[in-house]
């Protein structure tokens, strides 16, 4: 989620984020939660002794993303245990790095997006989207052995929800390529160009699976979708003009 793209820090949409403060976001924290825990009690953490060290590792990581993560070629065999891994995977990351990262943008986005769909929807959504996402892209990629992992799809399917609901919310980012400074932008200048980002690295992804770039396109678009389809146009949040100090203004 984090590789050659923006990195963001803070939302600004004063309106609901005032609502939130009275209202918590349990499906954000306990996905965020229990992915922390998934991947600590992992072998792929290097934290639990249990799963030893050197070679006895490594062969403990390999069989923990053979068996939770998506293999595009075994998919669509029909097998059980298979057909269950669009799910099992969106709860395995594969380094602390991936992790961080994508907890990272759930803990920014995800809790105004459940606050505007609603406990229980934002729960199946980000489950079905994340699914669907890993699916488009085990289908592009049906011939594939290595093994998909991560919420990139789930996450990105966020996004896309927040750029219908929350377009002109402030987004806080750092820009590798201008020194890393902190600037802001709309969400809808931030996010479309995320997508491009995306769009770009999966066109040059010609060798086959690494970062799953097709999943983020497609769940993304499944987010967005999804928005649009639901709340409609009159759903878009506009925060009143007095609503935010001088500075805050949404363009």
């Amino acid at each position: 989620m984090l590789c050659a793209m923006i990195g963001v820090i803070r939302t600004w949409s004063r309106t609901v984020t005032g609502a939130l403060r009275g209202h918590p976001a349990p499906v954000t924290y306990g996905l965020i939660a229990l992915c922390s825990a998934i991947f600590v009690l992992s072998p792929v953490s290097g934290l639990n002794a249990v799963h030893g060290t050197g070679d006895a590792l490594l062969e403990a990581q390999r069989a923990y993303f053979a068996r939770w993560g998506v293999v595009p070629v075994e998919l669509f065999t029909g097998a059980p245990r298979a057909s269950l891994t669009p799910v099992t995977a969106l709860f395995v990351h594969g380094s602390w790095v991936h992790l961080l990262g994508n907890m990272l943008f759930l803990y920014v986005f995800g809790a105004m997006v459940e606050e505007r769909m609603g406990h229980l929807e934002f729960a199946l959504f980000y489950l079905g989207c994340g699914a669907l996402a890993l699916l488009g892209y085990a289908a592009a990629n049906a011939s594939s052995a290595q093994t998909l992992v991560g919420a990139s799809g789930a996450i990105s399917a966020v996004l896309g929800a927040f750029l219908f609901l929350f377009p002109k919310a402030r987004v806080t980012s750092l820009f590798p390529f201008l020194f890393f400074l902190p600037l802001r932008f709309p969400a809808w200048v931030v996010l479309p160009f995320w997508v491009s980002l995306q769009w770009v690295a999966a066109n040059r992804a010609a060798e086959g699976p690494g970062v799953a770039y097709l999943a983020h396109l497609v769940g993304f678009a499944l987010g967005f979708v999804h928005a649009w389809a639901r709340f409609g146009r009159t759903s878009r949040v506009r925060a009143p003009a007095q609503a935010a100090p001088e500075g805050e203004q949404q363009p």
